[in-house]
């Protein structure tokens, strides 16, 4: 919600009412949290399996050289970008605890409305989408139990939407630390399994049948190369990050930079090994989600999509916060 400015100087005390003693006021921050549960939500938030399972795919799009390259620069492009919008938190003389009020400082009311139209539709998409790859995950679990099982997808995308309901209980963000402390864990689990069982799978294969060409006329290979660019891209995707600096206390700049970057250090981790290894495994044939690319262990692979499930409950939260928190939009009594 959008809050006035007394309220802010109230959550946000000056530097003679610092409880850190002095100094500039952004040594104060509004929230509870720590640069650790910063790292959490952020790196819950981003790292999905959604948003980095069709890594593999998008390198074989681009073949090694160029895979390579627009991987490693999206990642650090991205990070660096995160590291400006943290030093943000206060600009021009005021805080700004959202992508909606930044925005207002620099381009007016129109730039509020602007970048929160545009938060919402990103925060909403990417609900839809991740909410669809837990059903999806939750359906390979039953298929595996109950191979002449009834149930659908449309199911187990409403299981997990009732399940989804509960979790929305929580208040804010900050009280979803611990959520996401697991999902985080659950990302790093789901990446290990996906890479042991890719080269699991990779070593078994004859690794002459294995073709790391990029294949198809000039018109096909620029298709898939623009798809790939949009993957990589969409892997990245946070419409959240000044909202969770608001989680953290002071000094919220420092805190941020830390929790960043220890989020990003769990991305390189995860992305690069699992686009990398996941590539050389399949080669150009890598699926798009390279979890229907593994064979076997079949125990590993339901493993996987365990750990799916829980990391997307947490991100799923963190992308409904924002649409929660903008009830203030139809009250009457808002001018």
């Amino acid at each position: 919600m959008i809050i006035s400015r007394e309220e802010e100087e109230s959550r946000f005390p000056d530097d003679n009412n610092n409880e850190n003693g002095g100094g500039d006021s952004e040594e104060g921050g509004g929230g509870k949290g720590t640069w650790k549960h910063a790292a959490f939500h952020v790196a819950t938030t981003i790292a999905t399996p959604a948003a980095f399972a069709p890594l593999p795919f998008a390198v074989a799009s681009l073949g090694w050289p160029l895979g390579v390259a627009s991987l490693v620069s999206g990642t650090l492009i991205a990070w660096y970008s995160s590291l400006l919008i943290a030093s943000l938190w206060k600009w021009n003389g005021k805080l700004h605890t959202t992508y909606g009020h930044l925005a207002q400082s620099i381009y007016g009311l129109w730039g509020f409305w602007s970048v929160a139209f545009f938060q919402q539709v990103a925060s909403l998409g990417n609900n839809i989408a991740i909410q669809i790859a837990a059903g999806s995950s939750l359906k390979a679990i039953y298929k595996y139990y109950q191979p002449d099982g009834s149930l659908t997808l449309q199911h187990f995308i409403a299981f997990f939407g009732a399940f989804e309901l509960v979790l929305s209980q929580f208040p804010d963000i900050h009280s979803l630390r611990w959520v996401n402390a697991l999902c985080t864990f659950s990302t790093i689990g789901f990446a290990a399994t996906t890479i042991g069982v890719s080269i699991y799978n990779g070593k078994k294969a004859d690794r002459r049948s294995v073709d790391h060409r990029v294949h198809g006329n000039i018109s096909s290979r620029t298709f898939k190369a623009f798809n790939a660019l949009g993957s990589i891209a969409f892997s990245f995707g946070d419409a959240m990050l000044p909202e969770i600096q608001n989680a953290v206390r002071g000094p919220p700049k420092e805190n941020m930079y830390k929790g960043v970057s220890a989020a990003y250090g769990v991305i390189i981790l995860c992305y690069w090994h699992l686009a990398f290894f996941g590539y050389w495994a399949f080669g150009s044939e890598v699926q798009p989600y390279i979890l229907a690319s593994l064979t076997s262990p079949k125990w590993t692979i339901i493993m996987s999509n365990i750990f799916a499930v829980i990391q997307i409950s947490g991100c799923f939260q963190v992308g409904i916060y924002k649409g929660s928190e903008e009830n203030w939009i139809f009250d009457p009594k808002i001018n």
